[in-house]
């Protein structure tokens, strides 16, 4: 179309006329200009009559001298008339205008013609702009009310094609670009026009033309404008039907029943359910088998009892207080809860797993997660073209404009580590974001236009047309099944009452709400119309009302009881049973093997950086030494795991390499482009597979995302590390929302591990990390309860780093683990740990004792001082200086929660006499000591723990490199001076 566009603009402003010209006994035309090769230019006034003249000529020597597009027009043309030749059958082609009479009428017709192809184009790419989508009527379906001057939605601007009214019933040819035809290749512009507005300017507005991709655009084309695509028949209208009242009367009963009870109902977009359904439908039908889906609240119970089919009881015992629900743990409010179900598909016949997840009201922090538990179903069922496992996501319009997780998770759909081959969104666009109207939420014409960036499709519909809805969800199922890519359907709606039902939106939204309550419900609308079509009956519309009715209320008329607990959770030492596991050590060949394969490369003539070369020969030095790095100790655990049958998945910023170069676990081919190797996945002939992945610039997002990956799975060990605190931070939403409280709320058993940078090195605010631990109860058991959400470790050494990796996978309960990691460790000479410390019969040390002169004589001990991870190198290397290694002893706290009572209590009787000190490098706000003190006080109640670290502190840490060792001097020399706290109250 542009080709054509170019050449009416010649034909408009030129003076000059492009001839062919013969070469090598043939005339060629430039296909990129529509004209011939080192043509000549004539004046246009002389030779206007001659251009589709010569092209026809020319045409007729061979149609490859033409470009592909005139070729097709003449060919069509020949087909409709074939008994006509030369000039009277080029007349013919140009529907009875004759070229030859004058140039100016030449010169009409090829602009005429033109004029109808750059129509058809503005329909396709702006038809949207005045599609009918506001139920309401009251609104434009964009933002800033634009309407394209050239889409012809009245005669006057007819002009604006340089056409005129007499043009109407003239008929013209039809581009290869459009099927508005069917079988037939030209039509009278009118009958163009009305087929145009019926495709794109009526309930369904489409946006597509964005799309880079010819044949996914003539894929759409052909869906909406065929002639009579969008027909149903009168069983899947009566399907509908049926569909719209469960879930209409579904609202309804719950707003009788519990007309005070927030339940953030699906009122004004009912048409959802059945959208759903149909989706999930045609989804089973091209061979899906599990459909995993993310939603905010509003609609949700409907979803859980019509689409996932939860039972209704279960669902009722969340509103009435006389019944007891079947959920175990603290529970959440009902409309935040999720369900799995597996059941048959009555339209297809075959099983489908369906899966809601459980989300906060942080209503777009699910989306990675889903996608990552997608991701992980399809790994471990070998779906690598999510042919069987696919994801649904339901938005609200303003949070999916508005909140940047969802910018995160789109660039997530097409990397290799990351892509679900393909998610329909779905858009409840209320037209409303609780109070705030879409001019103050956002700045893009519509809420959905985030998706435009990775090329998905998005569908406009009017919400109170349900056929349109069932049809554009038809599409979309077929789209994500055809090219595994993400497709988004906006249901534009309305919000029948308030943000929750309790709310008044008159105060803000007077002219919107005025309507609404004039507005016809769409179940209502829907049945006349099947009445009025003979589809349907009116009783046998009542009398699928009353058997939903009749369900919902035998359904109130079942108790559901169910009481759970932790029966034994706590062993005789006080250890929590979750916590006990055996040995994590390894046998010595084990050791020796995966570390000689972490110092080699395993594939021939593979050409590693000379830097590269360093780093692997000193991995085999350490082996030869029965040593291990922090970098080899992380490659021995993660290599074990794999020989077991353990997945493990490494996602994060750089992991792939390691940020500070230490890690080293994909090997790039230096000569030869975009050949690399992991050597972990060559250790052993049947072992589980490593997989490792450089993320997105994201932590929000891919945090979610791996998040749902361990969710599918306990057999597996899924890692992701930040690069820094900041980074972290960032991510802290999801820690907030799912980790720390996912267990408690949903037991939701998780396995995550976190690899956080610590100290002065990253800076981690462990203030956030710790918010969801409870205050000091004076409890021992019930404390260490509250601790257990999830695990939290420092380690100093890279042995016991190698035993929690390895530990996380055995034991009992899977619960997420925080391991916060070093830098300056990676390569310290003294943060090395001997083969002695990992091999059979070893495990992780919760605590590592003082190994020195004061243990010996613990009695004479004056000050016990415990910390935890890389600050224990810089007070031991202090301690030795100033020879107080009989005085003082040190005291590792390795586990930090679930806190070690039984240890820190042995400890703290052993050094009877001495006091006690915590010290940390980091800030008084921002590290361990107002969690670990309350602690400390269940231990040993009558004296104090005194603080020796940095002062309290806004920022993180000082820019200024002498301020921090100024700092770091003060707080070592508190930490030795034993005359520090003498007569001071605590």
């Amino acid at each position: 179309m542009s080709q054509l566009r170019s050449l009416a603009g010649a034909l408009r402003s030129s003076s000059q006329w492009m001839r062919g010209q013969v070469g090598s006994g043939r005339r060629v035309f430039d296909p990129r200009r529509n004209c011939s090769s080192g043509a000549a230019e004539p004046s246009l006034a002389a030779c206007s009559s001659s251009y589709v003249v010569e092209m026809y000529y020319a045409w007729l020597e061979d149609h490859k001298n033409v470009h592909e597009s005139w070729d097709a027009y003449f060919r069509n043309a020949q087909a409709s008339s074939s008994e006509e030749t030369g000039e009277k059958h080029l007349s013919a082609l140009l529907q009875g205008r004759a070229m030859s009479q004058t140039p100016a009428m030449s010169e009409k017709v090829v602009e005429d013609h033109l004029a109808v192809h750059t129509l058809i184009r503005a329909y396709q790419v702006r038809g949207h702009h005045v599609a009918r989508l506001d139920p309401l009527g009251i609104l434009t379906a964009d933002l800033d009310s634009f309407v394209p001057s050239d889409l012809i939605t009245s005669i006057d601007k007819l002009g604006s094609y340089g056409l005129e009214e007499s043009d109407l019933d003239k008929s013209f040819q039809l581009p290869l670009t459009t099927f508005i035809g069917g079988n037939e290749s030209t039509l009278p512009l009118r009958e163009i026009i009305h087929r145009l507005e019926t495709s794109y300017c009526g309930h369904t507005g489409v946006e597509f033309m964005f799309i880079n991709n010819m044949e996914q655009c003539q894929w759409i084309r052909q869906k909406f404008e065929t002639p009579g695509i969008m027909m149903f028949s009168d069983r899947e209208k009566r399907t509908l039907l049926a569909r719209l009242v469960r879930s209409t009367r579904f609202e309804d009963f719950l707003a009788r029943k519990w007309s005070s009870e927030k339940r953030f109902g699906l009122e004004g977009c009912e048409v959802l359910i059945p959208a759903l359904k149909m989706i999930i439908d045609k989804s089973s039908e091209a061979g899906i088998e599990s459909v995993i889906m993310g939603m905010p609240h509003r609609g949700r119970l409907n979803v859980l009892a019509n689409v996932v089919r939860k039972d209704l009881d279960q669902i009722f015992c969340q509103f009435d207080p006389k019944l007891e629900a079947a959920d175990e743990g603290s529970g959440d409010v009902k409309y935040h809860l999720g369900m799995y179900h597996e059941r048959i598909n009555r339209e297809t016949d075959k099983n489908i797993t369906l899966s809601l997840m459980a989300n906060p009201s942080h209503l777009e922090a699910v989306d990675p997660v889903v996608q990552g538990k997608t991701k992980a179903e399809q790994f471990y069922g070998g779906d690598t073209e999510g042919r069987r496992v696919m994801s649904i996501l339901m938005h609200g319009d303003a949070a999916f404009a508005g909140q940047g997780v969802v910018y995160e998770t789109f660039h997530l759909s097409e990397l290799p580590s990351y892509t679900t081959h393909g998610t329909i969104h779905v858009v409840v666009n209320n037209q409303i974001g609780f109070t705030t109207d879409p001019r103050m939420a956002r700045s893009s014409p519509y809420p959905t236009d985030v998706a435009r960036v990775v090329n998905a499709p998005i569908f406009h519909v009017n919400a109170d047309d349900p056929e349109a809805v069932m049809y554009v969800c038809k599409v979309a199922a077929e789209w994500r099944n055809t090219f595994n890519k993400d497709v988004v359907i906006d249901l534009v709606c309305y919000r029948r009452f308030g943000h929750n039902e309790m709310d008044e939106p008159m105060f803000t939204q007077p002219l919107m709400y005025k309507q609404i309550r004039k507005q016809e419900h769409v179940l209502k609308k829907y049945a006349d119309k099947l009445i009025s079509e003979g589809v349907v009956t009116l009783q046998e519309f009542e009398v699928c009302v009353s058997l939903y009715g009749n369900l919902i209320t035998v359904s109130l008329c079942k108790h559901l009881f169910h009481s759970c607990c932790f029966p034994d959770f706590f062993k005789l030492d006080g250890e929590p049973k979750s916590m006990s596991c055996p040995s994590t050590g390894l046998n010595e060949e084990v050791l020796r093997h995966i570390g000689e394969v972490a110092s080699s490369v395993p594939l021939k003539d593979f050409a590693i950086h000379s830097g590269l070369s360093r780093i692997l020969r000193g991995r085999a030095d350490m082996v030869a030494k029965r040593t291990v790095d922090w970098a080899l100790a992380e490659y021995v655990a993660f290599g074990s795991l794999l020989k077991d049958g353990i997945h493990v998945r490494l996602s994060g910023q750089d992991v792939e390499r390691g940020t500070f170069s230490h890690r080293h676990h994909v090997l790039h081919d230096q000569e030869v482009d975009k050949r690399f190797c992991i050597p972990m996945n060559h250790l052993w002939p049947n072992q589980a597979l490593y997989t490792v992945c450089n993320s997105s610039l994201s932590e929000y997002g891919v945090l979610g995302f791996e998040l749902g990956f361990a969710m599918a799975s306990p057999n597996a060990l899924v890692c992701w590390e930040a690069q820094f605190g900041d980074f972290q931070n960032t991510a802290q939403c999801i820690i907030d929302q799912f980790i720390s409280a996912g267990q408690a709320k949903w037991v939701r058993h998780n396995g995550i591990v976190l690899l956080l940078p610590h100290g002065m090195e990253g800076m981690v605010s462990l203030c956030a990390l710790f918010a969801s631990f409870k205050e000091f109860t004076g409890d021992f058991e019930v404390q260490q309860l509250y601790d257990c959400n999830w695990i939290v470790v420092n380690c100093s050494t890279p042995a016991n780093y190698f035993h929690v990796l390895r530990r996380q996978i055995l034991l009992p309960f899977r619960k997420p683990l925080i391991i916060f990691t070093p830098k300056s460790l990676l390569r310290l000479p003294e943060a090395r740990s001997s083969f002695d410390e990992m091999i059979t019969g070893t495990k992780f040390l919760r605590i590592i004792p003082d190994g020195g002169p004061a243990s010996n004589h613990p009695e004479k001990v004056k000050r016990v001082i415990f910390c935890t991870g890389k600050v224990y190198y810089e007070l031991a290397k202090e301690r030795k200086q100033l020879k107080l290694e009989e005085d003082v002893a040190i005291v590792r706290l390795e586990q930090i929660s679930p806190f070690p009572f039984d240890l820190i209590k042995a400890e703290v009787e052993k050094y009877s006499n001495a006091e006690l000190i915590w010290c940390q490098e980091e800030h008084k706000n921002m590290g361990y000591y107002d969690y670990i003190r309350p602690h400390f006080l269940t231990v040993r109640s009558k004296n104090p723990i005194w603080y020796v670290g940095r002062d309290p502190a806004a920022a993180p840490a000082t820019g200024n490199k002498f301020t921090h060792l100024a700092e770091l001097k003060r707080f070592l020399d508190t930490a030795f001076n034993l005359e520090a706290f003498k007569g001071r109250s605590y």
